[in-house]
């Protein structure tokens, strides 16, 4: 019997331990298990919701990247439903972005003519290979990285793409012949000097699309008013006989599913191709984990990033043999489907399979779609992609972080858009490094001793100082990358020439302490020695002192210059400091600081009364 109960606790544990591996290699089973009718019912309704939101914004996101219309949609049916069957989030909408389709027009314009065969099969190489690079770093689980990048980049990168994105929609807007590869320089130079040659119709077709769908989303909220302004611009190229007076269509869709395609992996396409690839799949995946995170907020999951890395990834590899294009998630997609009242993935699962009877039952949907309204359109969601309030908030910070912008912002208008992430990202990675490597000391005195010594800035709190012990509070960890700035403050404030002698660093803030910290901290010991005073160190975590202890450090300074608070570190320093001074001394700042004798007053209660 024992030896049967023993066999179905084991048997249990594993089954436990499969489980627990099974949702972990497929997290669609950890959901798949509370699907119900309601959330069904509920995951249908978000899912209606979305495929008439990406409709449009397929079309348009596909054309920005220089693609064929089809391709945007292929984008939202594969690229939704494996990201929602691997990723972690229940509400993320994962498909063609703005800022992606920008970047990856601009990577594969440099390889092939756009509109052709090779530009195509470029694309789906970039999306390969930045499905592979999100993929690995899933596997690795770096999906902590996402926190080192600031979010001041991603502001300044979206802000320069939107720039981008209005630029290249500006020739479609006014009706002009500028070329597909001109900067952003050279289109706005073209526009200047073609101003008599502006297109009455195409302006007029632009600009009522812009004010319909402007005027739908304020007065009727509840209506699909990309789509609704979409309409009505068409309606207005047919009134005025748009074809007439040169008016471009998008044209019809194909009517069929996404077709098997083939990335051309061949060395010299790989190599050209994969650093734009990489800077893709971080923006990607930026992008990706910020939206699911902040619904995540919303809806109280926990977002695993490393997993929703996975998702992405293999979104993107899957999707480069299903003619779809790199994608990400989608913030506007994202919050319509969790305000619908989506409960699981399935609801981008539905979507997609509307969007496939959108495609087999009605493919020339965009047949009579003009090119003018394709640009107003555009134009809206590039401007609705700036962030305008937190850039506000951005300038009004410390120049840190307006350098980081203005420096991301400007290369990815200036430079090619792969390098313009690497500079914004590097370029907060050096903030973040510098911050870290320079600790704020802080020298503190005792502001009050009520209920123990409480310790505060002197200087913002007007604090008088013992003329013989420095006190320093360290905020932050002795490293490497931190040495140099503790050494030439600490020696800034006890030196020979300087009356304090004695030094006590309070280290409550201090999480780690390398071996380059170590040895700083010995060599200080002896410096201070040399000049006739010690040093102290009060409040060291115990994991820290631990470490010490590992490398040695502890037998080079002594346990007993260790305290855990600084009336324990006071108690025995005081009486050590020199007493001819402590006599004289008027400032009396430790409670363990000798008192003042003073003789008692002659009573003259006496000579008073005699007096009387």
């Amino acid at each position: 019997m024992k030896a049967r109960r023993t066999y179905l606790r084991t048997k249990r544990s594993l089954f436990r331990g499969m489980d627990g591996l099974h949702e972990k290699l497929f997290p669609f089973l950890s959901w798949g298990q509370n699907i119900s009718q309601n959330s069904l019912k509920a995951d249908l309704m978000a899912g209606v919701t979305g495929a008439v939101l990406v409709l449009p914004q397929g079309v348009a996101y596909a054309l920005i990247a220089g693609l064929p219309a089809v391709y945007g949609i292929y984008t939202a049916i594969v690229t939704p439903i494996i990201a929602g069957l691997f990723g972690s989030s229940r509400h993320l909408i994962s498909g063609p972005t703005a800022a992606i389709s920008i970047i990856v027009m601009k990577i594969a314009s440099e390889l092939a003519e756009t509109g052709t065969e090779e530009f195509v099969a470029v694309a789906l190489t970039l999306t390969f290979l930045c499905g592979l690079v999100q993929y690995g770093m899933g596997l690795a689980r770096l999906g902590s990285m996402i926190n080192f990048i600031s979010h001041t980049v991603v502001l300044g990168f979206t802000a320069g793409a939107s720039l981008l994105i209005a630029t290249s929609q500006l020739r479609h807007f006014f009706g002009i012949d500028i070329p597909k590869q001109a900067s952003v320089t050279e289109t706005w130079m073209t526009l200047w000097n073609n101003l008599g040659g502006i297109g009455f119709y195409s302006v007029l077709i632009a600009f009522t699309t812009i004010v319909a769908t402007l005027a739908i989303k304020q007065y009727k909220p509840r209506w699909p008013n990309m789509l609704s302004g979409m309409v009505i611009g068409s309606l207005v190229c047919w009134l005025i006989s748009g074809d007439e007076h040169g008016i471009a269509l998008v044209g019809a869709l194909p009517r069929s599913l996404p077709t098997l395609s083939m990335p051309d992996l061949s060395e010299g396409t790989v190599a050209a191709v994969l650093p734009g690839a990489m800077a893709v799949a971080v923006l990607g995946l930026v992008e990706a984990v910020s939206i699911a995170r902040a619904i995540g907020i919303r809806s109280g999951q926990r977002i695993s990033g490393s997993r929703e890395f996975i998702g992405q990834g293999l979104s993107n590899i899957v999707g480069s043999f299903f003619s779809c294009y790199a994608g990400s998630g989608s913030f506007t997609r994202s919050g319509a489907n969790y305000d619908a009242g989506a409960q699981t993935p399935l609801a981008g699962v539905f979507a997609a399979l509307i969007l496939i009877l959108v495609l087999l039952l009605i493919p020339d949907i965009t047949a009579y779609l003009p090119m003018p309204v394709m640009a107003g359109t555009i134009i809206l969601v590039a401007w609705n992609l700036i962030d305008f309030q937190h850039i506000k908030t951005v300038l009004k910070s410390d120049k840190q972080e307006i350098t980081i912008f203005v420096v991301t912002f400007g290369s990815t208008l200036f430079v090619e858009l792969e390098f313009a992430i690497y500079f914004g990202v590097i370029l907060s990675l050096v903030m973040f490094l510098r911050r870290t490597s320079i600790p704020q000391l802080v020298v503190v005195a005792p502001r009050s001793h009520n209920a123990g010594t409480e310790l505060r800035g002197t200087k913002r709190f007007g604090l008088k100082e013992c003329p013989q012990l420095k006190i320093v509070r360290v905020d932050g960890s002795i490293f490497f990358g931190s040495v140099n700035h503790i050494v030439g403050r600490l020696q800034s404030l006890c030196n020979e020439n300087t009356p304090e002698k004695h030094l006590m660093l309070l280290c409550t803030s201090v999480n780690t302490i390398d071996l380059a910290g170590m040895e700083m901290l010995i060599q200080e010991k002896k410096r201070l020695k040399d000049i006739g005073g010690n040093l102290y160190i009060c409040g060291l975590k115990s994991s820290v002192r631990q470490d010490l202890t590992h490398m040695g450090g502890m037998e080079q300074l002594p346990t007993e210059r260790f305290t855990a608070t600084p009336d324990l570190a006071l108690n025995s320093i005081v009486p050590m400091l020199e007493a001819s001074i402590c006599e004289s001394c008027e400032k009396r700042v430790f409670k363990q600081c000798p008192q003042v004798v003073q003789e008692p007053e002659e009573d003259k209660s006496e000579e008073f009364k005699l007096t009387i």
